[in-house]
């Protein structure tokens, strides 16, 4: 299974790539405003690459329950000069998290080399217009409405099946686009419009998406679901982050996206050791 991405390229099975994010944001729910200057989410993204992230995802329009969306030329002055930097400094391919085709089409163009694209549930024609021109890697992540309401409630026949429904629908759509499958990777949205039980649902689902044939990447890094099951603050999250880490890379899963690194990266490389021996 192959995963191409303008100029990189990696065939799976291997071991999990391992996703740092990089949000230039005054509001995510984690670090927002801490990396808001464009110097010091250069040098996030440089201390991320170097604890082991192979990708780095970076993102100015924040996607967390509630949030509004940002105006485009808010978001492109946020990222572009992080891309642009970035891309001079390292090596390791760029993703752009955002919806907009405009955000999408200045990224690649600053060299980024993926498009996150967390607006599951719209028809993004011009986005995958912008992705099927350049060869870029897309990331098609399940999401049923917009962040400001999307977890008013959610609701699923069987949120696995659902999940996997839409998987099927998109993938089509983005075949009659013009995107090969080998640029696409799969996102079950976990947090995006679903309950604590849909995302535990979907968890212990994850082997069932492996049919589609493609890479799944995994968000779950210190979201909000982790602090209702445990009854932990968003600083005590990174134990049950990691815990979510191997059991997805258990069930399959390639790339984890998270905003620790170097933890992620020794907890996947020891489930993956342990992996090998069974």
């Amino acid at each position: 299974m192959i995963f191409r991405a303008q100029h990189f390229e990696w065939t799976f099975p291997r071991p999990a790539v391992v996703m740092g994010i990089v949000n230039v944001t005054p509001d995510s729910f984690y670090d927002g405003g801490k990396y808001l200057d464009p110097a010091a989410a250069v040098a996030h993204g440089l201390a991320l690459a170097a604890q082991g992230a192979e990708i780095l995802d970076v993102g100015g329009d924040s996607s967390r329950p509630g949030s509004l969306p940002a105006p485009e030329a808010v978001e492109l002055a946020r990222v572009i000069p992080v891309i642009e930097a970035l891309a001079a400094q390292t090596k390791v391919p760029l993703s752009i998290d955002t919806t907009k085709h405009g955000v999408a089409r200045a990224a690649l163009a600053a060299g980024a080399d993926i498009v996150n694209d967390v607006a599951g549930h719209l028809n993004q024609e011009a986005l995958w217009r912008v992705v099927a021109e350049s060869g870029a890697g897309y990331v098609c992540m399940h999401s049923p409405g917009e962040p400001a309401t999307m977890q008013t409630a959610p609701f699923y026949q069987d949120v696995v099946a659902d999940v996997a429904a839409f998987f099927a629908a998109r993938l089509a759509q983005l075949d009659r686009a013009g995107i090969a499958a080998g640029q696409v990777l799969l996102d079950p949205g976990i947090g995006f419009g679903k309950t604590l039980e849909h995302n535990l649902q979907l968890l212990a689902g994850l082997a069932e998406f492996a049919h589609f044939k493609r890479p799944l990447l995994l968000g779950v890094s210190r979201k909000s679901f982790l602090g209702q099951l445990l009854g932990v603050d968003i600083k005590q999250r990174l134990p049950a982050s990691l815990a979510c880490a191997s059991m997805a890379v258990t069930a399959g899963v390639q790339i984890i996206r998270t905003h620790d690194v170097a933890e992620t990266v020794q907890a996947v490389r020891l489930t993956e050791a342990v992996l090998a021996h069974k």
